[in-house]
């Protein structure tokens, strides 16, 4: 079962300050016990909405519109994704996510990914399914 870990943006991530030393530390650990443990897939920490862009999706219309975005507690400082073998051990890395010192503010939610499997019933006119093409992607280098 693979989940993602989304930790949530507050006042000083979208500030675009950086993790003091203590929090580094603390993250370096909890990634490295996660990779220990053979359950990380992989864990990204994002820029602050101010250079981020949204597109909004109606019928013919495509509205893009530039950040910073407005509702903090509502976007995305960063992200884990684990594979695990339940919900319970998905839950169990959640709460052993570290919490920055002096915050009270944070928030990690946790949700479940879709498994190809999860789609089997649904008739596909393709013969690979695009799961399989994009292998070749992971871990490709960018110039």
């Amino acid at each position: 079962m693979r989940f993602v870990l989304l930790l949530k943006s507050n006042q000083a991530s979208e500030a675009g300050l950086l993790a003091s030393k203590e929090l580094m530390a603390a993250m370096d650990a909890y990634n490295d016990a996660l990779v220990r443990a053979g359950v990380l897939l992989d864990c990204a920490g994002l820029h602050p909405s101010s250079g981020g862009i949204r597109i909004d999706f109606s019928p013919g219309v495509r509205t893009m519109t530039d950040g910073p975005f407005p509702e903090v507690r509502q976007l995305i400082a960063g992200f884990w994704m684990i594979q695990v073998k339940s919900r319970e051990e998905a839950i169990e890395w959640a709460r052993r996510c570290p919490l920055p010192p002096g915050s009270e503010d944070s928030q990690v939610e946790l949700r479940q990914a879709f498994e190809p499997a999860d789609f089997v019933a649904a008739p596909r006119e393709r013969e690979e399914p695009f799961w399989t093409r994009m292998e070749p992607a992971r871990g490709r280098e960018v110039d």
